[in-house]
Order: structure tokens, then C-alpha cells, then sequence
């Protein structure tokens, strides 16, 4: 079992920036992918960025350029720092790792609770 406890939400005023963290702990493999992802009221949940192990990072278009992930492997924990918010980007904001195994080839994803995030206009 993996375990993940994010921090850092909240509300702010557009352009304003927030940093979320996401510690896991627990049976990490040594292959996985951890990330965030948001939900907006009313919307599907969404991918918003992903880092690998071995560093390799995704974004989705909307928040390149404006965010930026990032992990302390010694630690376990992966950061979103959000810049130049934007009221659009308001959503309950979860943090997600996925093990990899190979043999046999199998992936168990897991969630956090999620956090809060407020940008006002």
C-alpha cells in the first residue's frame, strides 16, 4: 500500500502563485510516475502534470509555461508550483502515483485525498 498526504492549497487572487506538495510513503516500486491531477466542479478530472522516476515531465497544454513539477526523490515527494493562476484554474487538486511492475507487467495507481484550490478573479 502506498499513502499520500498533499499540502499546500488554498485561495488566492489571480496571478498569484500556490505550491502544493504530495508525499508518499509506503511500497514505492522503483518504476513510477507521480503527479497531479484537478477536479472542477461539475468536470472530469484531468491530468495536469507528471514526473517520472527517471525525471521525464508532462503538462498539459493549459498550464505550460505556468507550472512547473518537480520531485525529491530522497523524499519521496513531488511539488507543483503554480504560477500566474488563473480562475479557470480552480479545482479540488489530487496527487497520484502510479507503481510499475514487470514481471508480470502490471501498474496500481494511487490517490491522495486532494486539495483545494481557490483562484478568485
Amino acid at each position: 500500500q502506498v499513502q499520500l498526504v498533499e499540502s499546500g492549497g488554498g485561495e488566492v487572487a489571480a496571478g498569484y502563485s500556490l505550491r502544493l506538495s504530495c508525499a508518499a510513503s509506503g511500497s514505492i516500486a522503483n518504476i513510477n510516475v507521480m503527479g497531479w491531477y484537478r477536479q472542477a466542479p461539475g468536470k472530469q478530472r484531468e491530468l495536469v502534470a507528471t514526473v517520472a522516476t527517471a525525471g521525464l515531465t508532462n503538462y498539459t497544454d493549459s498550464v505550460k509555461g505556468r507550472f512547473t513539477i518537480s520531485r525529491n526523490a530522497a523524499k519521496n515527494t513531488v511539488y507543483l508550483q503554480m504560477n500566474s493562476l488563473k480562475p479557470e484554474d480552480t479545482a479540488v487538486y489530487y496527487c497520484n502515483l502510479v507503481n510499475y511492475y514487470f514481471t508480470p507487467p502490471y501498474e496500481r495507481h494511487y490517490w491522495g485525498q486532494g486539495t483545494q484550490v481557490t483562484v478568485s478573479s
